[in-house]
C-alpha cells in the first residue's frame, strides 16, 4: 500500500505526542512571588523560598496551593533542602543585606516557626542550590563552578568536583544521583556523586531554572524567569525522545579521474545507502545520475549501490551522483545505568558478530589488555563498562586529523588520532571488555542553508542490553567540562545523515564510509578521487515518501 508524506505526517505527529520520556512536563502552577530561588521536598509537600519576598513558603505539590510561610533566616535566601525534619537554606549574602557584601551562610531552620537552629559560614563565597543526601549537605557554586559536599555540624568540605557546566544553580538528591541545573545551558543533568560524571541531560523547562526538587519518578523545577513551578517525568520507560526536525537534500558525489599515461582497466565504486533510524527518516527512493550495475548486502547489513566500469582512459572521468531527501532529528537517548541488563543478556547473534577480532582491532595485544584491566577492571556493569572507556579516551587521547587509520594498539601507544582511530580504539576496548560495538559514518551539515562536506565524521555505536544500539562520539566527548564530556554519549545530531554502519572490514566498503572504490590500472597510471556531498534545505510538503511502494 502506498503511504503519502500526508500519511506519514499524522503518524509522526501523533506518534511524538504520545511519546513520554524523561524531562517531559507533567504539569505546572505559578509561584507566589516573583524571584523564586531554591525548592525541596518534605515528602508532601514543597518548599520554596523567594528572593524578593524574603519569604519561605510551604506549598501543596499537586496544586501550588500557599500552606504556610515563614520569614527567611536572612536576606538573600536561595537553596533549601530537608533533611526528614528540618529546613536547610544557602544564603547569597548571609548576615548584611549591603551589594558589595558576599557572605554566603546556611542556615538551619525549624519549619514550624522558622527559628534559626544552626548557622553555619558556607563552603564557598556564592552557594545557590542546597540539597541533602542522608548524612551531608551539597551545595552548587556558580562564581567558583562546584559542586561541594559538606558536614551540616560545622560546614567541613567533604568532596568536591567540578560543575557540570558554568552557571550552576539548583541541585536536588533522588537516594542515588544528584541533579543539577544549569542557567548558561538550559539544561538539568544527573550526576554519579561519586565520580561527578554527567549521566543523562534533560532541556530544562525554562530559561533559567533556579530551584530542583525531587521524589521517586517526579523531579520539580522552579524557574525564576517565568515563575512557575514544573513537574517532569524522570526514570520513564521510553527511551530516548527526538525533536528539532530538519528536512534536507543531499547529492553524494563520488568522482574519479584518469590522468594517465596508462589507463584505468577496472574500477569498482560502493556508494553507501542510509537508511531509516532513530534520527532519520527517509524521505525519497536512492535517485542517481547513472544506473547502479547492483545493489550489494555486505555482512553488517550495509547496502550499497555498485557501479563498475571498464578501460577508462587518460583525462576520462566518471561522475557518480547519489541524491536522497530525508528528515533528520536530534535525538537524545536516557541512560539509566541501573535499567540496563547485564552482558549475558545480549543476544547471540550480536556478541557472534560484534565482540570479533580484526586488524584495526588487535583485542588480543598486550597494549588492549593491559589497558582493559587498568580501565575496567571487574566492572560488571555495561553502562560504566562504556562510561569507563569513555572517560579513558578521552583523558588519553588528542586529536589529530592526519589522514592516517592506524590500529588501535598503535592509537593508544601514540597518545593521539582522527575520529576514525578514536573509532577503531573504542571499539577495540569495547570488545575487549565483552560489550559489542560498532562504528557509523555520515556526511555532517555544518548548518549553513547550502553546505558543501567534504570532511564526513564517524563515531561509535555501543550495545547495551534492554537498550540497544547507543550511539557515543569519543571525539566529541574530548573536551573539558563535565556536561561536555557527556553530552555525546547517546546523542544524535539533526546534523548527520548516517550512511554507513559497520563492524569493519567490509567486502564493499573495507573500512571506510559513505563511499568506497576498488580499481586496477595500467602501469604508472595517475588516479584522481574525489568525493563530497552538498547539502540543501527543502520544503517537504510536496515530496511524497516513495519507499514503501
Amino acid at each position: 500500500m502506498k503511504k503519502t508524506l500526508s500519511t506519514f505526517f499524522l503518524l509522526t505527529v501523533f506518534n511524538f505526542i504520545c511519546f513520554a520520556y524523561s524531562g517531559e512536563i507533567v504539569k505546572s502552577f505559578s509561584t507566589p512571588g516573583n524571584y523564586p530561588t531554591g525548592l525541596c521536598f518534605d515528602g508532601e509537600n514543597l518548599w520554596l523560598s523567594d528572593r524578593g519576598t524574603d519569604k519561605i513558603y510551604c506549598l501543596n505539590s499537586e496544586t501550588g496551593e500557599i500552606i504556610k510561610q515563614i520569614e527567611s533566616p536572612a536576606y538573600w535566601p536561595m537553596g533549601l533542602a530537608w533533611d526528614g525534619k528540618y529546613l536547610w537554606n544557602a544564603d547569597y549574602r548571609g548576615r548584611t543585606d549591603k551589594s558589595e557584601d558576599l557572605d554566603g551562610m546556611i542556615f538551619q531552620i525549624d519549619p514550624k516557626d522558622g527559628t534559626i537552629l544552626k548557622t553555619l559560614q558556607a563552603p564557598s563565597k556564592s552557594p545557590k542550590g542546597i540539597c541533602w543526601d542522608g548524612k551531608y549537605l551539597w551545595c552548587v557554586d556558580d562564581r567558583s563552578d562546584k559542586v561541594i559536599q559538606f558536614n551540616k555540624d560545622d560546614g567541613t568540605t567533604i568532596k568536591s568536583f567540578k560543575s557540570p557546566a558554568k552557571d550552576p544553580k539548583g541541585i536536588t538528591f533522588d537516594g542515588k544521583y544528584l541533579w543539577i541545573s544549569d542557567r548558561e545551558t538550559d539544561e538539568i543533568y544527573m550526576l554519579d556523586p561519586k565520580t561527578g560524571y554527567v549521566i543523562v541531560i534533560l532541556d530544562a523547562p525554562g530559561n533559567y531554572v533556579h530551584g530542583l526538587a525531587v521524589n521517586d519518578k517526579k523531579l520539580w523545577a522552579v524557574d525564576y524567569e517565568d515563575n512557575k513551578i514544573y513537574q517532569l517525568k524522570i526514570k520513564d520507560s521510553e527511551k530516548f525522545v527526538r525533536k528539532d526536525k530538519e528536512s534536507h537534500k543531499m547529492i553524494y558525489n563520488h568522482n574519479v579521474t584518469c590522468y594517465g599515461p596508462g589507463k584505468i582497466k577496472t574500477l569498482d565504486v560502493n556508494i553507501a545507502l542510509p537508511e531509516d533510524r532513530d534520527n532519520q527518516t527517509i524521505l525519497s527512493k536512492p535517485e542517481y545520475n547513472i544506473k547502479p550495475t547492483k545493489i550489494i548486502t555486505d555482512k553488517w547489513g550495509q547496502k550499497t549501490a555498485l557501479f563498475q566500469f571498464k578501460d577508462i582512459k587518460p583525462g576520462e572521468k566518471k561522475e557518480i551522483q547519489f541524491t536522497t531527501t530525508f528528515e533528520s532529528y536530534n535525538v537524545r537517548y536516557f541512560i539509566y545505568p541501573e535499567n540496563i541488563g547485564y552482558l549475558k543478556d545480549i543476544p547471540k547473534n550480536i556478541t557472534e558478530k560484534y565482540l570479533v577480532d580484526d586488524e584495526k582491532y588487535q583485542i588480543n595485544s598486550k597494549v588492549i589488555q593491559e589497558t582493559i584491566k587498568t580501565v575496567v577492571g571487574d566492572e560488571k556493569n555495561p553502562y560504566w563498562i562504556l562510561r569507563k572507556i569513555h572517560q579513558y579516551l578521552i583523558g588519553h587521547l588528542h586529536y589529530v586529523m592526519d589522514g592516517y587509520w592506524d590500529t588501535a594498539p598503535t592509537v593508544i601507544t601514540n597518545g593521539h588520532g582522527s575520529c576514525s582511530e578514536y573509532s577503531f580504539t573504542f571499539i577495540a576496548l569495547c570488545r575487549a571488555a565483552g560489550l559489542p560495538a560498532r562504528y557509523v559514518g555520515s556526511t555532517w551539515d555544518r548548518k549553513e542553508l547550502a553546505y558543501m562536506d567534504d570532511v564526513f565524521h564517524r563515531w561509535v555505536e555501543i550495545y547495551l542490553p534492554n537498550y540497544g544500539w547507543i550511539p557515543t562520539d569519543p571525539t566529541h566527548g574530548d573536551r573539558t567540562l563535565p556536561r561536555d564530556q557527556a553530552y555525546p554519549i547517546g546523542m544524535v545530531r539533526n546534523s548527520a545523515l548516517i550512511t554507513t554502519q559497520s563492524g569493519g572490514g567490509s567486502s564493499t566498503m573495507g573500512w571506510t564510509y559513505n563511499s568506497n572504490e576498488t580499481y586496477t590500472t595500467e602501469p604508472k597510471t595517475n588516479v584522481n578521487v574525489t568525493n563530497y556531498a552538498d547539502w540543501d534545505k527543502i520544503d517537504v510538503k510536496n515530496i511524497v515518501k516513495e519507499k514503501n511502494k
